[in-house]
């Protein structure tokens, strides 16, 4: 099959109804895309379409690479730099703050260090609470937010985000670690699988950053982490009710039917009405101080406060009334000391290596999901850019160091990063506030925490988890895209029915769904001509626009490859059936002619074309005909449009017709004649397009 294009460019006047004298067109030379020869004066300008340039295979799949794993071509800056300049630029790209550090100033730290101790004072309770929620003793919490914020604000990019444990990965690791070893049965097996899991989620993470794979985790599609982050805090929040009420004999399981079975259950024998008091007179302190800070930005420190206010007032109380004495459970003893290390305690072996390698990729993946979605918010209010793959290398490495330091996975926080982007953090050395603070707190003040009710830490991890239950996303997502709701919904309810690790992989699977959907079950559109114009549009989506008679329009919006060049092809014919049957019903004229729009086709492949062949048999095979004369009685005509050749002209190009090119000059005329008279409805019958004639395929601009 030879393909050939021909450039008539037509003189348009401003009015679209003209005379005849105005169709006349004046044919003069474009620049071809690629290799042309000239003709006489007297021929028709025909530019054959060149061949590419041969490619060294080597150097396509070097480009392919480059183009897939480096589109943002890291090693530019270092281009035609001396040495010493290049070891001075990779330190700075591996450790950011050697390059922002020098222009640190003291108004910078004067935020840094106010915003540092805003969110040491939320995040002291939190640790604790979420250490309990991982199932491992508090201060393993308060470990967890010393070191990895120090390894973050040397080697991070962010300078909003907070780093420290967060109620979804501790609820996922606690969980995913209790199948795997009973806590209350063996404590230090326990632990130690989770300094291993820990390990192995900050080598995944620094993995997919050091070979730029961060791409993958784009795969977990919005609407899914949407679902799946408020189902999360549904189930947090309902195993706290353990805490709140003062339960002693709680489920294990984290489904909402047995939970709720669980708490009235007890209601008779195992509710304790004190530790109710103290649990719900907090919360409700909590949410109120949470509404201020919501609703005048001014006040965003009564919600980062509150936390450590209602600790110590409720800790007093305890101590005062001594109502541990009447069975309000207690925090009881929090290890004194920095973190101690735990390099020793991992497991490099064995049964538990595993365990924990599965453990921790799941664990890092969502760790990674959740922080560099954090990181890109925040950028985007402040107006820098964050390099992905270097959150993913810093994240990585602070939980390698973590795990060895007694750390569990931290990731950035939201509500946290929020307080410390309102508090006016400046860089990451808020981080290192907030770590010294910890450092204190480990060193000099876990004692005094020896009272604090349990009651007072469900609570906290109650009104922060609410935050992520996001209604407004949801509700947009369904105006959106149903589908995507869908997503959302059963990453939700597989969460809240089931367990965490099934609503993770029901996310996961739909958002692998929705791409293999898409991919293989591309979009088609019946195309109607706006009236007074020449602009065509989908007729779903624009009620006023009108068919062309005897002319059926279908635009594919996709790139067509052999997972989807079947399916175009069925959906064609079939549309295509779909009509002939209305216009048959309604006794009107058949389909003369059939224009596949295929402007949005960014690429084809030789299955696509095949697949087209295959079309035009079909045509055939119905008993319609393609013949090379263009006068004919009743022809269906394939059109091809390439819109991405000629954008200029993207709304004439639909109304194009047939055209011979082996017809000679003097016939092209009369052709052009017939063609306006002959296809109602359209004004310029001969703008950008591409048909078959049997033989060859032409374009007619």
């Amino acid at each position: 099959m030879i393909l050939h294009y021909r450039y008539i460019q037509q003189t348009m006047s401003s009015t679209i109804h003209s005379t005849d004298e105005e169709h006349q067109t004046k044919e003069m030379d474009i620049r071809s895309l690629s290799s042309s020869r000239r003709h006489p004066q007297n021929a028709p300008h025909i530019h054959k379409v060149g061949v590419p340039p041969k490619q060294n295979l080597f150097k396509e799949f070097k480009a392919t690479v480059k183009e897939t794993l480096f589109a943002d071509d890291p090693l530019r800056p270092f281009k035609d730099q001396p040495g010493s300049k290049k070891f001075v630029m990779g330190m700075q790209t591996l450790f950011p703050i050697l390059e922002w550090g020098r222009s640190y100033n003291f108004t910078k730290l004067r935020g840094d260090i106010i915003a540092g101790l805003t969110i040491a004072s939320l995040c002291i309770p939190q640790d604790i609470g979420y250490a309990k929620l991982a199932n491992l003793d508090p201060q393993y919490g308060l470990y967890s937010s010393f070191v990895p914020p120090l390894i973050y604000a040397f080697m991070g990019s962010s300078r909003d985000i907070a780093i420290g444990p967060v109620a979804v990965v501790s609820l996922l690791l606690g969980t995913l670690l209790q199948n795997e070893v009973d806590y209350k049965a063996d404590a230090e097996a326990y632990r130690r699988l989770a300094f291993t899991a820990t390990f192995f989620a900050g080598i995944t993470q620094a993995t997919l950053g050091f070979f730029r794979l961060g791409f993958l985790i784009d795969f977990l599609s919005h609407a899914a982490v949407v679902g799946f982050m408020g189902g999360a805090a549904i189930t947090i929040a309902l195993q706290q009710l353990k805490g709140l009420f003062g339960i002693q004999n709680f489920t294990k399981k984290t489904d909402i039917v047995s939970v709720l079975h669980s708490v009235f259950g007890a209601a008779h024998h195992g509710w304790n009405w004190r530790t109710i008091v103290i649990g719900i007179s907090f919360l409700a302190f909590l949410l109120v101080a949470k509404y201020i800070g919501k609703k005048n930005k001014k006040f965003f420190w009564v919600p980062a406060i509150a936390p450590l206010i209602s600790v110590v007032l409720s800790t007093f109380f305890v101590f005062i009334t001594r109502a541990d004495k009447h069975g309000v459970q207690i925090v009881r003893h929090i290890e004194k000391g920095i973190n101690p290390s735990s390099v020793k305690e991992i497991y490099f072996s064995g049964q538990f290596l595993l365990k924990g390698f599965r453990i921790g990729v799941v664990a890092g993946m969502i760790a990674l999901t959740e922080a560099v979605a954090i990181g890109r918010t925040f950028a985007s209010m402040k107006d820098y850019q964050l390099d992905g793959n270097k959150e993913m290398v810093a994240l990585g490495t602070m939980n390698v160091v973590g795990s060895m330091t007694s750390c569990y996975v931290a990731t950035g926080s939201f509500s946290r990063s929020a307080v410390n982007y309102m508090a006016g953090c400046q860089t990451a050395v808020s981080n290192i506030v907030m770590s010294f603070i910890v450092f204190l707190t480990l060193q000099f003040i876990t004692p005094l925490f020896k009272y604090t009710p349990n009651a007072i830490l469900a609570a906290i991890i109650i009104s922060a988890v609410l935050g992520l239950i996001d209604f407004e996303a949801a509700i947009l997502i369904w105006k959106i895209d149903k589908f995507d709701f869908i997503a959302c919904m059963g990453a939700f309810f597989g969460v809240v029915f089931s367990s965490v690790e099934i609503g993770l992989l029901i996310a996961v699977s739909i958002s692998f769904a929705k791409i293999l959907l898409q991919v293989t079950r591309p979009r088609t559109a019946i195309l109607g001509k706006l009236p007074g114009t020449t602009v065509y549009r989908n007729i779903q989506q624009y009620p006023g626009a009108t068919k062309v008679q005897g002319v059926l329009i279908v635009r594919v919006d996709s790139a067509i490859y052999f997972s989807n060049s079947n399916y175009i092809k069925e959906r064609i014919l079939r549309w295509l059936m779909d009509e002939e049957e209305q216009l048959k019903s309604s006794f009107q004229p058949k389909i003369q002619f059939l224009i596949v729009e295929m402007s949005p086709v960014t690429d084809i492949d030789t299955s696509g074309i095949h697949a087209l062949e295959e079309l035009h048999k079909s045509l055939h095979k119905r008993d319609v005909q393609v013949k090379n004369n263009f006068c004919t009685s009743v022809t269906i005509s394939l059109f091809f449009l390439f819109l991405k050749l000629f954008s200029n002209l993207s709304q004439e190009i639909i109304t194009c017709r047939i055209i011979k090119i082996e017809q000679k000059k003097k016939k092209e005329k009369k052709a052009f004649r017939l063609a306006k008279n002959g296809l109602p409805g359209v004004s310029n019958p001969m703008s950008v397009g591409a048909a078959y004639s049997g033989k060859s395929w032409t374009c007619g601009d």
